[in-house]
Formats: C-alpha cells, structure tokens, sequence
C-alpha cells in the first residue's frame, strides 16, 4: 500500500475515538451548510435577473459551484485545524468533494456535447464510475501498484518501444482532448449558426469542417503529449485509403456528396423538394445524409449519394412559394361565370393565399359529366402542407354553391332495352 494513504488511514482511524474527529466532522458540516446557502442564494439571484437564454448554462455550473466552494472551505478548515490537531478526515473530504466536482463538471460538459438520449446517459455513468474507481483505487493504495504492472508489460509498434501504462495514458489523454476539442466545436458552432449575414449552407460547412479540424488537432497534440511518433499515422492513413478505395467508396461518396450540396446551394434547410416518391421539408443537412420532414410528421433519411445521381424537385428553389391546384367539376345547367366567380372568392378570402400572383379558376375542358375546372393558388408557406388549406376552400366553394343553386355534377347512366335481344323460341345460352 501507498505510505502516505497508509498513514491517512491510521491517522483517522485512531481520531474516530478522540475530539479531533468531532472537530473535522463540524468543518465538514460548516463548509457544505455555507457552501449550499450561498449557492442556493446565487441561483435564486441569476435565475431571477439573467435573461432566460443564460439559465440553462448557468444553472448547469452552479452544480458544479457547490462542490468546488464547499472543497474551498474545508481546505479552509483544514490549513487552520493543522496546526493543533491530525486532519486526516479533512484531507479524505477533500478528495471526495474533488471527485465530486470531476463528475459534475464532465457531466455538465457531456450534456452541452451530446444530444439528450441513450449515448448521454450511458456517458455519464460511464464517467462516474471511471472517476469514483480511479478514487477508490487510489484511497485503497493499490493505485501505485497496477501502474507498475502495467509499466512492466513491454513490446514495440515499429521500433517505438511502449508499454501498456504508456498506451491507457494516450487513450485518455486522446479522450480528455478530443473531449475539450467536441466542445470548443460545440461553442464555435453555436456562435456561427446564429451568425444570420452568412448562408445557411456555408454556416453547416464551416461547422462541419471546423469540427473535422478541432478532432485531428487534438488527436495529434494527445498522441505528441504521450511521447508517440506522430509519422505511425502514416500507417494509419495507408490504411485508410486502401479501405476507401474498396469498402467504404460508398460512405465516401455520401460524404463528399453532402460538401457538394452544401457549397453550390442546391438544397437548404427549408426547402421543399420531392426525392423520388418522397415530398417534404428539408429539415437538416448533414456531411452523409439528408433529413426529409413529410408532411405527416414522419422523417426519411435520404443519402447524399441519391441527391446527386437522382433527380430533385426543387419546389422553392428560386422562390419559396408553391403553386397548388384545384380540380372542380360544375354541371352543364349551372351558370358557369357565376361558379368561376364564387370560386375565385372562396379562395381569394382565405389568409394563407398569396395576393400576388392572385387566384386563377381555368375552364379544363368539357367532361362526360360536366365541366372541368381548376382553380390555381399560390402559397407563401408550402412547408405547412397543403391538405387543411384544400378542405377549407372546397367547404367555402360547396356552401357558395348550395347558396346559389349550383349543381356539383356525379356520374350518371341510362340503360335503355330497344327490345329482345334474343329469338322468342330460343333460350339465352348459360355461361
């Protein structure tokens, strides 16, 4: 075991019977009842006066105040009890408040990274029990000990000699910076998405590239702070490009697709367009794929690759309006201009018709049951659907003509007998 925990421990084990520990476990209690009222009253003072964009943030780092300012007071009691009495007590609050303040400030890190969800959950447990193992091991004094094991085990990548020690260093070091690097990116990104004077597409460019950048550099700084020679990659990198060329042509080709997209603005969010038999809104753009919103509420995932090969309709790729049109029938014995007219103001009276270009009701042609009309409206907002907008103005076209005798025609036949279609002496043939 670790001398110095060794001593910790019997230090406080033979407090427990004396008033030193009485002593430590009041400063214990002091530091946490004026630690919570300050940040209790903190929270209540910026959850009352910040703007309500800030609270979330604010609220997530005064989580991590609490046990950072409780950690500060009993450091406190600790330098100020020293000098008359053992304070082994205090000094394993401390590392436990440390802990403590570890946990909550990569949870807070870890809820701004991820999107709430399985992966977060699995996330922050997963950091919890790293962070109170690593403690338990350490308080333990076995710590020191599986260093040296893992020291011992030696071998050589290349004519790089590394042992196992040296290679869970990197890993976490690759985490601890590929984890800063995820948010420095998740900072930047949200900085640049509201920076309205620049194109939707080059905002989702520049984030996805920005975050491509952060990613590599941290991996070379991680891999360059652990002694490891950075030209290995090189291997890596061979690698990588034997399995693009044969594997993963696919998934590269949906990649470089996606930048192709967003930087000759062919779709954006917010467009309508129709991909083969899908229709709907354009609800993200990612560097693989394309998020398509239905008009139901389902959403399709669309690979870029399909965007480039296929054909698209672009519905409000010039112009955001869409056009929609109208089939109505009337009968021969209606007055037609009297119908066109009671149409045209159905429509026109409706809020989400553009005035500009107005409504248009066409004569289609003459029909076997009567004619055939189409009125033709524009929409400012062809993302909201158009099915509600349909049956609100055919419910105003049918109570206009109810209240102008106009007739809707429906199909109609005569069966007219001319006479026997068979010989009186001979019977019908059974099929």
């Amino acid at each position: 075991m670790n001398p110095e925990i060794d001593f910790v421990w019997q230090e406080m084990l033979a407090d427990l019977s004396k008033p030193a520990a009485l002593w430590q476990l009041a400063i214990v209690v002091a530091a946490i009842s004026i630690a919570w009222a300050i940040n209790g009253a903190l929270r209540a003072y910026v959850m009352r006066n910040a703007p309500e964009n800030w609270k979330l943030g604010i609220g997530g780092i005064n989580r991590v105040l609490f046990p950072l300012s409780t950690l500060i007071f009993v450091l406190v009691g600790k330098a100020i009890l020293g000098h008359w009495q053992h304070v082994s007590l205090l000094q394993l609050a401390s590392k436990l408040l440390l802990a403590m303040a570890l946990i909550r400030l990569a949870v807070y890190a870890v809820r701004y990274i991820v999107a709430p969800g399985g992966l977060l959950k699995t996330l922050e447990n997963a950091i919890s029990g790293l962070i109170w193992l690593v403690l338990a091991l350490h308080l333990s004094g076995i710590l020191p000990q599986i260093f040296d094991v893992l020291e011992d085990v030696k071998f050589n990548i290349g004519k790089s000699p590394v042992n196992l020690l040296l290679i869970l260093q990197a890993l976490l070091t690759i985490l601890i910076t590929l984890f800063i690097a995820m948010w420095i990116s998740r900072l930047l990104e949200n900085r640049l998405m509201r920076a309205e004077h620049v194109n939707m597409n080059m905002r989702v460019v520049l984030t996805k590239l920005l975050r491509i950048f952060l990613l590599f550099t941290a991996i070379l700084i991680a891999l360059s702070a652990v002694g490891l020679d950075i030209t290995l990659l090189s291997v890596f990198g061979g690698a990588l490009g034997v399995g693009l060329g044969f594997g993963l042509q696919r998934i590269a080709s949906n990649y470089v697709s996606g930048f192709i997209i967003l930087l000759d603005k062919s779709m954006q969010i917010g467009d309508v367009i129709t991909v083969e038999t899908h229709y709907g809104v354009v609800s993200d753009l990612r560097t693989r794929y394309l998020v398509l919103r239905k008009l139901d509420g389902t959403e399709v995932i669309i690979p870029n690759e399909m965007l480039i090969i296929n054909p698209v309709i672009n519905h409000s790729f010039t112009d955001h309006k869409a056009r929609v049109q109208m089939p109505v029938q009337v009968s021969y014995d209606s007055p037609l201009e009297l119908a066109m007219q009671l149409i045209f103001d159905a429509a026109n009276n409706h809020p989400r018709i553009l005035v500009t270009p107005p409504p248009a009701v066409l004569i289609k042609g003459f029909g076997d049951n009567g004619i055939d009309l189409t009125l033709s409206i524009w929409i400012p907002d062809p993302e909201e659907g158009s099915s509600a907008l349909q049956s609100e103005i055919y419910l105003e076209i049918w109570r206009a003509f109810l209240a102008n005798n106009i007739s809707i025609p429906f199909p109609q036949r005569e069966v007219r007998i001319i006479g026997n279609s068979y010989p009186t002496s001979v019977a019908p043939e059974k099929v």
